[in-house]
């Protein structure tokens, strides 16, 4: 990282709820969404793409979270909420739970475009919300979120992880072949193709233990996809015995890192 690195900072809306975007951030807004286009209309899952014409975004200025919220609340009651660019678990899993999604108010800035370690508002809006307007896919996030939310914070940790690699960066096979359904796959203008086309990641079937045994870095392309057959693995999730899945996880270990280990900045 730069020692000169600016952080991100969420805007502030007005009385009205509005934010300002500038001329410079609708631009840039603009460029992600062409460029990102057909990358997923070319990797995507379908139910994605159904979202997003749900959704109707703009596509040549950042979107207003009201607008969005209209939208997302008349097909699975959900909406989205400012929030700072980093919340504590315990936050975004209550958040979640009321089918209330916490969304940075930033846009990356040019030096940014491949690359942003923090979530900005593409990556919340074009990456997270389309498949919050499928019911079954909306219900699952909002029924996990409830049984994280009451977890303790150790638990909470491997929630996330669990979370990361499922609705943030998973996979699923489909009759067209593998497709990405992670958001942070879906907003991103080069990890969409690197995670169905590149040799270097594995890509492994979709288990619980795994998942949780499997640790990440959030710099760096994914060293590890997990891949569904179909929705109903997720589901599954809400009714398995998850508390008893992370004491199993910590009793066997993690497994080790599929990555290089992160240099000092």
């Amino acid at each position: 990282m730069s020692e000169h690195y600016e952080p991100y900072v969420s805007r502030k809306p007005d009385a009205s709820g509005h934010i300002a975007y500038t001329q410079d951030e609708d631009a840039i807004w603009a460029e992600l969404y062409q460029r990102q286009s057909q990358a997923v209309g070319t990797y995507a899952c379908q139910e994605y793409l159904d979202g997003l014409d749900v959704l109707r975004l703009p596509q040549n200025r950042v979107p207003q979270l009201d607008e969005v919220s209209v939208r997302l609340r008349e097909a699975t009651g959900w909406s989205v909420v400012g929030v700072p660019a980093l919340i504590s678990f315990n936050r975004f899993f209550n958040l979640l739970a009321n089918r209330q999604f916490p969304a940075a108010t930033f846009i990356r800035r040019r030096e940014h475009m491949e690359y942003l370690q923090e979530p900005d508002i593409f990556h919340e809006i074009y990456g997270h919300c389309p498949l919050l307007t499928n019911p079954v896919f909306a219900d699952f996030v909002a029924t996990y979120a409830k049984i994280s939310a009451k977890a303790n914070d150790k638990d909470q940790v491997l929630l996330a992880r669990l979370y990361w690699f499922t609705v943030e960066f998973g996979l699923i096979n489909t009759q067209q072949g593998l497709r990405c359904y992670g958001a942070g796959l879906l907003s991103s203008t080069s990890e969409t193709k690197y995670s169905i086309k590149s040799d270097t990641p594995l890509r492994r079937p979709f288990n619980v233990l795994d998942a949780l045994r499997t640790p990440y870095r959030i710099d760096i392309f994914q060293a590890v996809y997990f891949v569904i057959n179909n929705y109903q693995e997720l589901y599954d999730l809400i009714n398995v015995d998850l508390l008893g899945a992370l004491a199993e996880s910590r009793r066997l270990g993690e497994f080790a890192p599929n990555y290089p280990p992160k240099e000092n900045d």
